[in-house]
């Protein structure tokens, strides 16, 4: 074949050998990219395999994390400081260090409920504790330090920035004691204070008249800005009923702080009147129709009736034995108080915070809220007493009186009296 007509004969094919031409280059193109794309994925392998790459890159992650860890802790009924090492996620030679150090303080011993308690952890050194900051009162905290010597803590006292104002509150009881006291600015969580105070001796619901008064001394803590930050204690209370005063007065025994009448006598019973504020009384203890039922029933408590969410408080120290749906009860809890009483709750929208079975709570603390859970036709309590494993009327109970002041203790009881009734003419007489 000449030159010439090969010549013909490609330029008679040019578009067909320029498409083949470039299919070639595609397929050749392609397939070296697969394989130098496979290479590269075997070089990164191998480079992560590599012990030194790995190595450096887990220490850029661990410099992400930030240095220090912070753990806060607001104790509750039946905490303890061990309790609270524990769940710092630290070894046992940790604990001890810390234990052997803060225990010479005792004030590890002596946690209280509400206390604020706060470690800081450092992480670049096996979660180790470099400092605790132990709140002593709503003004002042003790912080803890480890020194140079890993092994020893050293303290300092840190007075807060808070000031302590007392105020006197005095109001008429017009629909009730709850909206009463809210309308002349009382802080809901001294009024429920104040309730279970005096639900030791009180029947909210039978006890208190229209027009009824009451008056009031508690702790308050501000900031700069004269901001009310938190509430303390109620110094002085007083619930006037039908004309007749019922002075209560704050003293401190070896069993904490307590209320005290004029006469030297705790206001604190084995159990309280009511465990309920602001409530009802819609259906007592005996034989009644039952409301959904339809038939005469025994009915073996107290209804009280209440807005949904209402705090519902335990008549008296005891250890939960029952938290949980109970049918017809709905939600309910039972408390073992000793081997005599025993109570229930009944019909509860939630319980509250913390609240579980096998554990601890003391007098008056709020232990769920009011609903219509189970057999209810609206919101309500119905609340039980137990007496040997017999229910009774809750309403009839005739309760052991508080202890009675004597010697010392009577003595300083009547200076801290006088110190009170004092405090409260001049919070009076500078309104």
């Amino acid at each position: 074949m000449t030159n010439d007509k090969i010549n013909k004969l490609i330029k008679n094919n040019i578009y067909l050998i320029t498409l083949v031409l470039l299919i070639f280059i595609s397929i050749f193109s392609t397939n070296y990219f697969l394989l130098y794309k496979k290479n590269q994925e075997t070089k990164l392998i191998d480079s992560l395999d590599n012990i030194f790459l790995n190595k450096t890159f887990n220490e850029i992650i661990e410099n992400l994390k930030p240095r220090f860890d912070y753990k806060n802790f607001r104790i509750k009924q039946g905490d303890t400081f061990e309790k609270l090492l524990k769940e710092l996620n630290i070894t046992e030679n940790e604990k001890d260090i810390v234990i052997n150090n803060l225990s010479k303080f005792k004030l590890i011993n002596k946690l209280f409920k509400g206390q604020n308690i706060s470690f800081k952890l450092d992480n670049n050194n096996s979660a180790k504790i470099i400092e605790i900051s132990i709140e002593q009162s709503k003004t002042k905290k003790y912080v803890f330090y480890r020194t140079e010597n890993v092994n020893k803590f050293e303290y300092k006292e840190v007075e807060k920035d808070l000031k302590r104002k007392v105020i006197f509150k005095e109001a008429e009881i017009v629909n009730s004691l709850y909206s009463g006291a809210i309308n002349v600015g009382i802080q809901p969580n001294v009024i429920i204070d104040f309730a279970r105070i005096y639900g030791f001796q009180i029947d909210f619901q039978r006890d208190i008249w229209k027009n009824d008064r009451f008056q009031i001394i508690y702790e308050t803590f501000l900031d700069s800005n004269q901001k009310v930050l938190d509430t303390g204690n109620i110094l002085y209370a007083n619930l006037i009923l039908q004309g007749k005063e019922n002075d209560l007065y704050i003293f401190k025994t070896k069993d904490g702080y307590e209320h005290f009448d004029s006469a030297g006598k705790s206001i604190k019973k084995s159990l309280m009147k009511t465990p309920i504020n602001g409530a009802r009384l819609s259906s007592s203890f005996g034989m009644r129709k039952h409301p959904i039922l339809g038939y005469n029933k025994m009915h073996r408590g107290t209804d009280f009736a209440a807005p949904e969410g209402t705090p519902i408080m335990a008549s008296g120290d005891g250890k939960i034995i029952r938290a949980r749906w109970c049918g017809g009860g709905g939600n309910c809890i039972k408390i073992r108080h000793n081997s005599t009483y025993e109570t229930v709750y009944a019909h509860l929208k939630n319980f509250a915070r913390g609240i579980k079975e096998g554990r601890r709570v003391k007098q008056g603390q709020i232990i769920g809220y009011v609903g219509s859970t189970g057999l209810s036709t609206g919101p309500h309590l119905h609340y039980e007493v137990i007496i040997n494993g017999k229910k009774v009327n809750s309403q009839k109970l005739k309760l052991p009186s508080g202890k009675i002041l004597k010697g010392k203790e009577r003595e300083f009881f009547e200076v801290k009296k006088i110190k009170l009734n004092v405090l409260k003419s001049k919070l009076i007489s500078s309104q």
